[in-house]
């Protein structure tokens, strides 16, 4: 065992979308930091997108589009196919809340929700298929990493039922996908973050020590805990990992089904 390159992407290309912040952007510096040769990464803020690669220098190239239409996942991929012939790792991060009273919870909320987290996954992967086989072989395969949600393992206590719904579906999606995909040297997981400061988690942004009092590690997660995950799954270190979903939240899920299995 090479434990010097174990965990390393030395020259791996790598997509990342909702790349411009929050956890999207932890992944895509430790992914350079990793070794990645390319990092793209897309979000539909264009001048976002443009910033974070500036800021994370000439590894990280923005091509910004919204993943939340087909024809924005079209265009992302006709995009990226001027740049690369072939692709590593898929990260797909994008992601989107929505929280509304059951009875007035509107069908825009959903359907935007819907789309962006668990639409968009499935069919990026999909138009993304022979850039991710292009290179993949059972020693040096590709990798596609699906972010969910502890929400999509228990409830949260606010009323997201589009999000808990696609993060759920994700979950799920992520078995069906990694199934067929292994056939082709693809290796399909999934990681579910708990509280970590970001636009979307307002909650552990503003009010991070609030939050931590509830979690059993007593603190939100940082760039340096998902982005070590991440990079696990996709280095060698994760070439036996197939349709699995880590949660990475400080104890939380597991907290919670402990105690629901005592009461």
């Amino acid at each position: 065992m090479d434990i010097s390159t174990l965990f390393s992407l030395e020259g791996k290309v790598a997509v990342i979308t909702g790349g411009s912040r929050g956890i999207g952007k932890h992944f895509a510096r430790a992914f350079i930091d990793a070794g990645c040769s390319k990092v793209y990464i897309t979000a539909r803020k264009a001048q976002a997108c443009i910033e974070t690669a500036e800021e994370l220098g000439e590894k990280c190239v923005a091509l910004p589009h919204d993943l939340s239409t087909m024809e924005g996942i079209d265009g992302f991929v006709a995009d990226l196919k001027s740049h690369e012939s072939h692709v590593d790792i898929l990260i797909n991060n994008a992601g989107a809340a929505w929280g509304q009273d059951y009875l007035e919870f509107s069908e825009s909320g959903w359907d935007k929700t819907m789309d962006l987290n668990l639409k968009s996954p499935f069919f990026l992967t999909q138009k993304m298929h022979g850039l991710l086989t292009a290179k993949a072989t059972a020693e040096e395969p590709s990798k596609v990493i699906n972010i969910a949600s502890i929400d999509g393992l228990r409830l949260n206590p606010w009323e997201t039922y589009a999000y808990h719904a696609s993060k759920s579906g994700l979950i799920y999606l992520t078995r069906r996908v990694a199934a067929r995909l292994l056939e082709d040297n693809v290796l399909v997981n999934c990681i579910a973050p708990g509280a970590f400061a970001s636009d979307m988690n307002r909650a552990a942004r503003d009010h991070g020590d609030e939050v931590a009092k509830r979690i059993p590690l007593k603190r939100i997660g940082n760039g340096e805990d998902i982005s070590a995950c991440a990079i696990y799954l996709a280095a060698r270190s994760g070439n036996y990992v197939v349709g699995q979903t880590i949660a990475v939240d400080g104890g939380l899920v597991w907290a919670t089904i402990g105690s629901s299995i005592d009461a």
